[in-house]
């Protein structure tokens, strides 16, 4: 094989693992927006309060509000994320739940902009949305700008969480109807993270938690639930 036969190989591999190197590194970054790959130290970030519910399951699978769990997952979810935010090393502001009542309508806006992007991004697959391009292209307008005007604030970071919890009569219903051969589903964790810039509205990161464990109940598994939920939170430099 001549040199130049050599080189031409080399060249070629070489540009074949860097376009690999670079697909990776895309599918990776998918909750990021496009062109946002960190976030600026000095940045300051106001974090709204947390916005959980937690239920219990009944046996015939009817999800019912309990307000003591609930109580005691939010000031174990607000500790952890407080925690959480400190180790990323942003500069956060944490809103009281006083001055969030104010910012209700945001609020309850990001719940429902957060459940579409899990279903058409990070579900994806029949439910994608074509015009993304698989992007995480998705903006609040300007609903967003009240709240940037008030804390001064360039982004925000919403979490939102519902939890459920199969009773003891569920749990039976579970186990009777496993011995004939039918499945039925116990409690879930569903949880979404959002870092918004508030100016332009533009979703710059979201995360998406759904599964069959955690228990915000308790203090460590809260906030093990909060690092899932910030899991792959941009890079603050």
């Amino acid at each position: 094989m001549s040199n130049d036969l050599k080189s031409m190989l080399a060249v070629a591999g070489l540009a074949i693992g860097l376009a690999v190197s670079s697909g990776a590194a895309l599918a990776e970054n998918t909750n990021l927006a496009p062109g946002f790959t960190q976030l600026a130290k000095a940045a300051k970030v106001v974090v709204m309060p947390v916005d959980v519910e937690l239920f219990s399951m009944s046996a015939g699978g009817v999800n019912e509000p309990r307000a003591d769990w609930t109580t005691a997952a939010h000031g174990h979810m607000k500790a952890a994320l407080a925690s959480k935010s400190k180790k990323l090393g942003f500069s956060a502001e944490p809103m009281s739940e006083g001055a969030a009542d104010e910012f209700a309508e945001p609020i309850a806006l990001h719940a429902a902009v957060a459940r579409s992007i899990a279903l058409h991004h990070s579900v994806g697959g029949v439910w994608a949305l074509p015009t993304k391009e698989g992007k995480l292209d998705w903006s609040f307008g300007d609903a967003m700008k009240q709240l940037q005007a008030t804390t001064g604030a360039q982004y925000g970071l919403f979490v939102w969480v519902r939890d459920s919890y199969a009773t003891a009569e569920r749990k039976l219903a579970m186990a009777g109807l496993a011995l004939l051969g039918i499945g039925l589903a116990g409690g879930t964790q569903t949880g979404y993270a959002s870092l918004v810039d508030l100016n332009s509205g533009q979703v710059m990161w979201f995360n998406r938690l759904a599964r069959a464990s955690g228990d915000l109940r308790e203090a460590e598994a809260a906030a093990e639930s909060i690092e899932a939920l910030l899991a792959g939170f941009p890079k603050v430099q």
